[in-house]
């Protein structure tokens, strides 16, 4: 899956619509069984989706990628 965030460009990652695809995906019939794997730029994620509660859970690694600081806090 490709991220583009509008202002930004091209992102790493974005769970919320790694789990939107994947739910997407299931439903759709496009994979054949669960979790899916969704692979991003910043590094794979596990989704799992509950359709008896709708819940969907996602496991993947964290990474630091970013540090930075807010005007007037220097």
């Amino acid at each position: 899956m490709r991220v583009w965030e509008r202002g930004s460009g091209e992102t790493l990652a974005c769970g919320t619509g790694a789990c939107a695809s994947a739910v997407a995906a299931i439903r759709m019939g496009l994979v054949p069984r669960q979790p899916v794997a969704v692979h991003l730029l910043g590094g794979d994620l596990s989704i799992d989706w509950r359709a008896s509660d709708n819940r969907v859970y996602m496991t993947g690694p964290a990474a630091f990628v970013f540090e930075g600081a807010w005007p007037g806090e220097l």
